[in-house]
């Protein structure tokens, strides 16, 4: 059996959508098929999107706590404050990144993508074991097949050039 990837090429969006309705969407619109057993992999970014998880930088307001970590770790004071709180635990860090845990997945800075957003940031989709499911759950309502979801990011590798892809979430696999 060969492994084939088939990739899904959509349009960034700004504003909160409805990520399932527009998966079924771009799916038709860029011919693909599901078959039974199929892996449908989505980026986590595309999905924090969709859930209209990014903050402007604007209105972050740092508290004593952000001033602390942000010189304790050499990054801004805004990113500081963002890491708090959407933290569930702080483990420590080194310059210019935090270890934390949030939505009990181990991260670098949250999760928080400051990348991907002109003037603000992309935080870690909310509850993304339950979007995994859900959206599992849908493609087998509508169209009676079973499917893995893969919810996907990225992480840069210590010491080394480039970055891997890991899953945070996933259901059916």
């Amino acid at each position: 059996m060969a492994l084939e990837v088939f990739p899904i090429k959509a349009i960034r969006k700004q504003d909160k959508f409805d990520l399932y309705n527009e998966i079924k969407k771009l799916v038709k619109e860029n011919g693909i098929s599901f078959k039974e057993g199929d892996v449908i992999v989505i980026s986590s970014k595309y999905i924090s999107n969709s859930q209209g998880r990014i903050l402007n930088r604007g209105s972050i307001k740092p508290s004593e706590k952000a001033n602390e970590l942000s010189k304790k770790f050499s990054i801004n004071r805004e990113l500081s404050e963002v890491i708090i709180r959407e933290s569930d635990f702080i483990f420590g860090g080194v310059s210019g990144f935090v270890i934390t845990s949030a939505d009990s997945i181990m991260a670098p800075n949250a999760g928080i993508d400051k990348s991907n957003s002109q003037d603000g940031f992309v935080l870690y989709p909310h509850k993304p074991y339950l979007v995994a499911e859900q959206i599992k759950r849908k493609f087998f309502l509508d169209y009676n097949i079973h499917v893995g979801v893969i919810i996907a990011d990225s992480r840069l590798m210590p010491a080394r050039v480039g970055t891997i892809g890991i899953a945070i979430a996933c259901s059916g696999i």
